[in-house]
């Protein structure tokens, strides 16, 4: 396996630092969640229920317009990418740089697989899929470089006999989503969404994929009884209610406004940022172990980016945050 294939953000940071390396947007969920899910603290005794899985289906199902029967609830988006294997793929485009997590499942399960690299701005104009895909996985908004590919350039990835996978882990992060495909029911598209990120559930980790029936059926034919919990259960259906969801768009709307504050902070210490739109920046800073070298020294933790395929040497991707003032000064002082 490619060293660095598995390497996650969380191994960045200590505790007590400022954490700008993990993408989770808050440090706890929101009071009515927790209440929600310490009030099904009881029923752990008991296994998940038939009734609790199908309200969760029906609420994602619902959110975005789909039938229940192109849901398939996962333990986080990231499991969407093992069950990946089960589909048992010639060939897979990896769209580069992105999520590293794919090639991790697909090297364990000794598939082949091509890195399609994108150059900077890292938009999907200068990229070449092999014909011979036939599963093209790409990201939107990527991470890690933020970059929001129009649906149309997506869609244009699609040819007969292929399954377009679409990780829109960050999508709720976008005001509107103007390019999910959540909402398409497509023959052959699989969207991978996240709930983890946006509600501070990475220590619960829950997330669903949509598409055709029969694709999810075989992604999920080997799973084990009960892949997902009751408190998991619980909150999938919690996050995808309609309250819940013009929450998360409220909060994707602050999210914007403070990265545009971000942005220009980094921009007028001369740090080079990648034009994008997600909870995390890509920033081009020269000697990236460096200036993380020092980062570190002052207590502030961000993303390494030289284990990303396309991203070795000049960039570090931070999460954003309200502190990002800290960041900026820290930044300045190796820069100078």
């Amino acid at each position: 396996m490619r060293a660095g294939a598995r390497y996650h953000g969380d191994q960045a940071a200590a505790p007590g630092m400022l954490d700008f390396a993990v993408n989770v947007r808050t440090d706890e969920p929101p009071t009515w969640l927790v209440d929600r899910l310490a009030a099904r603290l009881a029923d752990l005794g008991r296994y998940p229920s038939a009734a609790d899985e199908h309200r969760a289906i029906t609420a994602v199902a619902a959110r975005h317009g789909r039938g229940v029967d192109e849901v398939a609830l996962l333990s986080g988006a990231a499991e969407g990418f093992a069950l990946l294997a089960n589909l048992r793929p010639r060939l897979t485009a990896l769209i580069q740089p992105s999520f590293t997590g794919p090639e991790a499942a697909l090297t364990a399960a000794g598939l082949p697989f091509e890195h399609v690299v994108l150059a900077p701005p890292f938009g999907l104009a200068g990229g070449s899929v092999p014909d011979a895909a036939d599963l093209v996985i790409v990201g939107n908004p990527t991470n890690p470089t933020s970059v929001l590919h129009p649906r149309e350039q997506v869609l244009a990835l699609r040819r007969p006999g292929r399954l377009l996978v679409v990780d829109e882990a960050f999508a709720d992060a976008v005001p509107g989503e103007p390019a999910s495909l959540a909402d398409q029911p497509l023959p052959d598209v699989v969207v991978l969404r996240s709930l983890t990120k946006t509600w501070a559930l990475a220590g619960l980790r829950v997330g669903y994929a949509l598409g055709p029936p029969d694709v999810l059926d075989r992604l999920t034919a080997r799973r084990p009884h009960w892949p997902l919990g009751t408190l998991q259960l619980e909150a999938i259906t919690a996050c995808s209610s309609p309250d819940a969801v013009a929450e998360a768009e409220r909060g994707a709307r602050r999210l914007a406004g403070l990265r545009a504050e971000m942005v220009a902070g980094l921009a007028s210490i001369g740090v080079d940022v990648v034009d994008g739109c997600a909870p995390f920046v890509l920033v081009s800073v020269g000697d990236a172990a460096l200036t993380r070298k020092h980062l570190y020294s002052k207590g502030i933790a961000v993303r390494r980016c030289d284990t990303f395929v396309g991203l070795e040497g000049q960039y570090l991707r931070v999460a954003v945050r309200p502190e990002w003032p800290a960041l900026v000064d820290a930044m300045a002082e190796v820069l100078r």
